[in-house]
């Protein structure tokens, strides 16, 4: 039995991670915790609501009395950490939102995790992160888990902050720690705010489709299904202290990635093919754009026997479906 509290859990791979760990693991008790931002939807977890092993509450991270009444109510043992404010651009518009949320909001629930779990055992707080806390890579590289910090965002850099500051916990106070750090993810249900659905739906609507620059920037992709498998392994692992990278082996450009989602897309819609290259717009390009992320998995691979399985065509296709259903 394990009552685990997962902050974000209305939010894209939060929710993909609340189903997954309710479905897969009845004697757990899963404590959904979430704001309930404009990028959070309970719709997203109709399915598993009435489930005996869920709850879900509306909260804050800051909110510190009300963690305490969770932690006390429901005896949590574990946490993982997914709130936090994601989107680059609005980082930029309004970076103490990220400070408030990424950066108090982790401190607020190590605090109250360090204070509740001072004589037990089997406790995990496992933070999800970004591998944008690196900066950017040239044409070659990976980021590795040694790779030294270097965030260029106002997002990045409070997500670097949280995970020395998760971190910072393990080494003074002893807190049971495991930190990892994603790839860019994709898959349904997530906010149209993001590149790929927001390509999908301008594609939809025969709408201009905003490309940042001359579209060459590289991300690497995760299929959110996989980094929840990843996740699985990780909390399981036991490897308290450790840091995890979790790529999808699915390097890109920005202006490759949306020509494959118009192939696509036009063809689910029974349009002539790659009809839609015309919606392509290049925009003036974001402030401080990276050029590109990639991750090495050799630690995760050998380590935890985790990989990616799904095909980067396969995950399009199964993402481009569910918008298409969904409109």
């Amino acid at each position: 039995m394990k009552n685990i509290l997962i902050t974000g859990g209305a939010g894209f791979i939060g929710s993909h991670l609340v189903k997954h760990f309710t479905l897969k693991y009845p004697n757990y008790r899963i404590i959904n915790f979430d704001i309930l931002s404009y990028a959070s939807d309970l719709s997203r977890l109709s399915t598993i609501e009435n489930n005996k092993n869920y709850n879900f509450i509306k909260g804050d991270i800051n909110d510190t009395n009300l963690l305490n009444e969770v932690f006390k109510k429901f005896k949590i043992d574990s946490v993982i950490n997914l709130a936090a404010e994601s989107h680059v651009d609005n980082s930029i518009k309004n970076p103490n939102k990220f400070a408030e949320t990424n950066i108090m909001g982790t401190l607020n629930l190590l605090n109250i995790s360090n204070k509740f779990w001072q004589n037990s055992n089997h406790n995990l707080f496992y933070h999800i992160s970004t591998d944008e806390v690196y900066g950017e890579l040239g044409e070659k590289g990976l980021f590795s888990e040694s790779t030294a910090y270097n965030p260029k965002s106002p997002y990045s850099a409070s997500k670097a902050s949280s995970d020395h500051l998760t971190r910072a916990f393990h080494h003074t106070f002893k807190l049971p720690i495991i930190i990892s750090n994603c790839s860019n993810n994709y898959g349904p249900d997530q906010h149209f705010e993001k590149l790929i659905p927001l390509t999908i739906k301008k594609i939809i609507n025969n709408e201009k489709i905003p490309i940042y620059g001359d579209g060459k920037n590289i991300r690497d992709w995760i299929f959110v299904k996989d980094h929840v498998d990843a996740i699985d392994k990780i909390f399981h692992s036991n490897m308290l202290g450790e840091t995890f990278n979790i790529g999808g082996e699915n390097e890109i450009n920005n202006l490759d990635l949306v020509t494959k989602i118009i192939e696509i897309t036009d063809a689910k819609l029974g349009r002539n093919p790659n009809s839609s290259v015309n919606l392509i717009s290049f925009v003036e390009d974001r402030k401080g754009h990276d050029f590109r992320y990639a991750i090495d998995n050799t630690k995760i691979n050998n380590q935890l026997g985790w990989y990616p399985k799904t095909t980067f065509m396969n995950g399009l296709e199964e993402t481009v479906e569910s918008y298409i259903y969904k409109s």
